[in-house]
């Protein structure tokens, strides 16, 4: 079961790491953006990783206190749910 849920949040993680990256070149561009709703979702159903390093290497979204705020409550929810999964 544990084996699953890390395959689903790498997955997340690939996914949002990507979206963070297709929204900076989208906002460099001035083209139609990618909402703040679906990237905080991406992260917080399973992206949260994959999420910060899109926020730190792509430096998007970094001044907006509540993404911050978003991946930490997320990486940690996540990070439970694996103890509980491994300890259950």
């Amino acid at each position: 079961m544990l084996e699953k849920i890390l395959v689903y949040f790498a997955v997340m993680s690939i996914i949002a790491f990507f979206a963070y990256g297709i929204d900076k070149r989208k906002a460099q561009k001035s083209r139609w953006r990618i909402s703040e709703k679906a990237l905080l979702c991406l992260s917080f159903f399973g992206g949260a990783v994959g999420g910060y390093l899109g926020m730190k290497v792509f430096h998007h979204k970094t001044k907006h206190w509540y993404f911050h705020v978003v991946h930490i409550l997320a990486l940690v929810w996540q990070i439970a749910l694996c103890i509980y999964v491994t300890k259950g």
